[in-house]
C-alpha cells in the first residue's frame, strides 16, 4: 500500500549513517528495532546493520513482502530475530493485489526456507484490509496457517495520509480502487462479525493478533472515511516511546507526523530532545489531532523503568 517503490533515486540507511547514532540508541534504552521499507532486503547493509544492533542487545524485526526470503533464508535466520510478511489474502487474491503472478508462491517458499534454516523462528503475517480482500479475511487466516505462520494481524488500508511517499495524498480515483464503498464496508462488517463468531479460538489463542474490539475498529475506520461515523483516534503513545528514521535520514515522531530533524545534520539525541520534538510531544493531543484520528497503524507500549 506504500508508494516508496515509486522513488527513482533509491536511498538507504547504511552502517556509516547509523554508526554515529548507536550510542544514542543505547543511551535511550532502545530494545527493539524494526526494518521496514520499501523492501528491507534491497538494502545492501541489512545484515551488517542487524548484527550491529543485535550486538547491543536490541531485538531486530524485518517487515517484508517476502519475495526475496528464499534467496537469503540462512542469512535472515542468523541475523534477524523475527520476520513479519505481508499477506494480502489467499493465493489468487494476494497475487492480484501484488500484480505479480507468483508472489504468493514465492512468499510460501521463502517461509518454508526460513523454517528449514531455523524451525523456531517467529514468522508472522500482516494483512492490509482493502477493497480487493475485504471479504476474504477468514480465508486469509486459513492461508496463514497453511504456510505455517505464527500469527496474523489486520489493519485498514491508509488511503488519506501523506506517509509512505504518498506525498500530496492519493487522488480520489486511486482511493476508490483501494478504499471501500458503503456496500464494501457492509460486507467487511459481516465478514469480521462472522470471523469473531466462528474464529473465536484463533482470536483467544492469539493466532489472530487483534481482539474483537480492535477488529471492529477496522470497520469503524472505513465508515469514518465515508462520513458514516466519527473518526476516533486509537490508543497510542508512539511519539513518546519510539521514533521513525527514514532512508533519507529524516526523523519522525511516527510514520504519519512531519519530520522533526535529520540524522545527517544532527545527532539523534539532539533531534529527540530538541525544541521542535519537545514542543511536539508537549502539545500533541492524540484524541483530537486530525492525523491521529485517521491513523491506521498505532502503537501503544506500556512505559517501564525496568
Amino acid at each position: 500500500m506504500c508508494d516508496i517503490w515509486r522513488i527513482r533515486e533509491a536511498k538507504q540507511i547504511t552502517t556509516t549513517d547509523l554508526t554515529p547514532h548507536v550510542n544514542a540508541f543505547r543511551d535511550f534504552g532502545v530494545r527493539w528495532v524494526v526494518f521496514t521499507g520499501g523492501e528491507p532486503q534491497l538494502n545492501a547493509d541489512l545484515f551488517l546493520l542487524a548484527d550491529m544492533l543485535r550486538a547491543y542487545g536490541m531485538r531486530v524485526t524485518m517487515l517484508t513482502a517476502g519475495l526475496l526470503l528464499e534467496s537469503a533464508a540462512q542469512e535472515i535466520a542468523e541475523s534477524i530475530d523475527d520476520v513479519i510478511v505481508s499477506l494480502d489474502g489467499p493465493g489468487p487474491v494476494h497475487n492480484g493485489i501484488r500484480r505479480i503472478p507468483s508472489a504468493f508462491e514465492r512468499l510460501a517458499a521463502g517461509v518454508a526456507a526460513l523454517r528449514k534454516a531455523r524451525p523456531d523462528m517467529q514468522i508472522r503475517a500482516r494483512c492490509t484490509v482493502q477493497k480487493a480482500n475485504c471479504t476474504s479475511l477468514r480465508e486469509t487466516i486459513d492461508t496463514a496457517k497453511g504456510i505455517h505462520l505464527n500469527s496474523i494481524s489486520f489493519l485498514a488500508a491508509d488511503v488519506t495520509s501523506t506517509a509512505f511517499n504518498h506525498l500530496t495524498g492519493w487522488l480520489p480515483e486511486r482511493q476508490g480502487k483501494v478504499g471501500l464503498s458503503a456496500g464494501d464496508v457492509d460486507e467487511l462488517e459481516e465478514e469480521i462479525e462472522t470471523m469473531i463468531r466462528l474464529r473465536r479460538a484463533d482470536i483467544e489463542a492469539g493466532f489472530v493478533a487483534e481482539s474483537a474490539t480492535k477488529l471492529r475498529r477496522v470497520v469503524q475506520h472505513f465508515r469514518a472515511q465515508l462520513g458514516q461515523a466519527p473518526a476516533v483516534a486509537p490508543r497510542c503513545n508512539a511519539p513518546w516511546v519510539s521514533t521513525v528514521i527514514e532512508a533519507s535520514g529524516d526523523v519522525r515522531p511516527c510514520f504519519f507526523h512531519p519530520a522533526i530533524g535529520n540524522i545527517h545534520r544532527q545527532t539523534l539525541a539532539e533531534i529527540l530532545n530538541g525544541a521542535p520534538a519537545l514542543q511536539f510531544r508537549h502539545t500533541l493531543d492524540i484524541a483530537t489531532n486530525p492525523i491521529c484520528r485517521r491513523c491506521v497503524c498505532s502503537l501503544y507500549l506500556p512505559r517501564t523503568n525496568a
